[in-house]
């Protein structure tokens, strides 16, 4: 029993094995118990799913608090509020791949789940890349911060040009490399039909395939500014890894709830704008200002938590305004 106390990238490994206990077990009853049959998901039903994931994720958060201190949790709560709302730009442009490949509601869930679990092993191998990274040259650190300063500033004056599902390589090289249906069948991604040249069945992948790859895609490019915030936010690799995906969990639940209100959320950019800008400004803070003294964490969730509450309530408050004027 002594390799569950080995060290493994800083963290016990009996830690690892707690929590990808905990993402297979709710993985598991997600699948298996709550949508074993595929079908559609209202409003009530995601805003309950997901204050369940939330509720689970806040109570690892108070168990990393219990177990290893309260400099690791406050570190983990404000990785996890970030990438949480970072994920609801997330939502929006699933939302529009969804409706370009003409997916119905309830076949949605299931390729959720299936890009959900890629994201899983992507971002592992992001945060590893990234942790190994810094350990070798703690400068990198500089850089990550440089990128988040200049991504905040470039969302608080960038416009809301839509994603161009069409012009997407994955979407042109797929459909130039392997046919496709033109038709859904069920929550199928590949599908045998016959060739109309040859008359031999063929694997052929289906508009449901296509979504799932752009999602994946579209993830891998948010990923880019969730993982260098966290890891300015700290370097422990469990720390990273588990608020990323105990965010990331919760989004299938929050999708659908969030996709009929995502225009309510207008304003919520300029926040997040500001949470990067913060996040990267205050590594230069604490190395130059503070001569290597650590950011007050309690100050650091403070400020993030109140500029991302801050946004939400902000952009709820102004679209109902302007409704109610309409």
């Amino acid at each position: 029993m002594e390799f569950l106390f080995a060290d493994w990238l800083g963290t016990p490994a009996w830690f690892w094995l707690a929590f990808l206990g905990l993402v297979v077990a709710l993985t598991a009853f997600d699948l298996g118990i709550l949508h074993k049959e595929d079908r559609e998901m209202g409003i009530v039903e995601s805003l309950k799913l997901s204050a369940f994931y939330i509720s689970i994720a806040l109570l690892f958060g108070l168990w990393i608090w219990y177990a290893r201190g309260p400099e690791p949790g406050m570190q983990y709560f404000t990785g996890f509020f970030i990438e949480k709302a970072l994920s609801i730009d997330n939502v929006f442009v699933i939302s529009l791949i969804f409706s370009y490949f003409a997916i119905p509601q309830k076949y949605q869930y299931r390729a959720l789940l299936w890009g959900i679990m890629a994201v899983i092993v992507l971002r592992g191998l992001m945060i590893a890349g990234g942790a190994a990274l810094v350990n070798q040259a703690y400068w990198v650190i500089y850089l990550f911060a440089a990128f988040l300063i200049f991504t905040g500033v470039k969302m608080f004056f960038a416009g809301d040009e839509p994603m161009d599902v069409a012009n997407n390589p994955a979407v042109r090289f797929i459909s130039k490399h392997m046919p496709v249906t033109q038709e859904q069948h069920d929550q199928r991604f590949f599908v045998k039909i016959a060739n109309p040249k040859t008359g031999k069945l063929v694997t052929t992948a289906t508009p449901l395939f296509l979504a799932l790859v752009v999602i994946n895609l579209a993830d891998l490019v948010f990923a880019v500014d969730s993982v260098p915030a966290i890891f300015a936010i700290t370097t422990d690799t469990f720390i990273v890894y588990t608020s990323n995906i105990m965010a990331i969990l919760g989004l299938r639940a929050l999708y659908f709830a969030l996709a009929a209100m995502v225009h309510r959320f207008h304003y919520l950019k300029y926040a997040l704008a500001a949470v990067l800008v913060f996040i990267g400004t205050k590594i230069f803070v604490a190395d130059f200002v503070l001569s290597g003294d650590k950011f007050p964490p309690v100050l650091s969730l403070g400020v993030t938590f109140g500029l991302i509450a801050a946004g939400i309530i902000y952009s709820l408050w102004k679209t109902h305004r302007a409704e109610t004027l309409n």
